[in-house]
């Protein structure tokens, strides 16, 4: 087993320094985004979501204050299906299991993306209308 403590170790396994590291950095999101994209019908969904709705937060006569709030909330909503995709991985990964703790994980991230939806109903009708 790989002792991680040891920081010469930590510095390899996360890819190198510098330069090198941003740009492994750059290839593991890729990878996730990719990933995200194949395996996650709700990631999907939101990638259509955003193609709709950022070419309207960019063609609508608001403040630049408010083209930020339109063009930020469907982002942030994608972001928090990656987090919550990878908390489901994390948890079927240990065990496919049911358990309570390994539910209320995979609620919990659904309520986030809940929330993040609520977010853009909430600034989309808060600007617009």
């Amino acid at each position: 087993m790989t002792d991680v403590s040891d920081p010469k170790t930590a510095r390899e396994l996360k890819g190198g320094t510098g330069l090198r590291r941003i740009l492994n950095a750059t290839g593991y999101s890729m990878q996730g985004f990719r990933a995200a994209f194949r395996t996650e019908p709700a990631f999907r969904q939101l990638v259509l979501l955003n193609a709709v709705l950022l070419p309207i937060a960019l063609w609508v006569d608001v403040s630049p204050v408010e083209r930020a709030l339109l063009l930020l909330t469907p982002l942030l909503s994608l972001t928090i299906e990656l987090i919550n995709s990878s908390i489901e991985h994390v948890v079927d990964r240990i065990s496919l299991e049911l358990h309570p703790l390994s539910k209320s994980a995979k609620d919990m991230g659904s309520a986030a993306q809940f929330m993040g939806l609520v977010l853009i109903v909430v600034c989309w009708t808060t600007i617009l209308l």
